[in-house]
């Protein structure tokens, strides 16, 4: 059974930075892509990036683009997700989610879910 923990999260000026890290265990980590979503309060859940078997491909959420960054590093069997100039809007419960095979921007095609940590982005 896959398991995902997540860490990193806090409360941030607009315009700071935090790392995110998800860590991966109970199956092979490299037959798994793995994502990043976000929930706000009363919002759905949103796709904000994913990451491809052995880390050749990202995809990004527009919202994101040029601030975020997803790795993975297989060694450590984890995936991170640095975030530079947040913004109030990117407050939100960051999940993180694995599914075998092609990375996805829906989740409804991930199985696995982390608890989500918690990010703050004060105006």
């Amino acid at each position: 059974q896959v398991q995902l923990v997540e860490s990193g999260g806090g409360l941030v000026p607009t315009g700071g930075s935090l790392r995110l890290s998800c860590a991966f265990s109970g199956r092979t980590f490299s037959s798994y892509s793995l994502g990043w979503f976000r929930q706000a309060p009363g919002k759905e859940r949103e796709f904000v990036a994913c990451i491809s078997l052995f880390g050749v491909s990202t995809y990004y959420a527009d919202s994101v683009k040029g601030r975020f960054t997803i790795s993975r590093d297989i060694g450590k069997n984890t995936v991170s997700l640095q975030m530079i100039s947040l913004k109030p809007e990117d407050t939100a419960v960051y999940l993180c989610a694995a599914r075998q095979g092609r990375p996805s921007m829906s989740p409804d095609d991930y199985g696995y879910w982390g608890q989500g940590t918690q990010v703050t982005v004060s105006s």
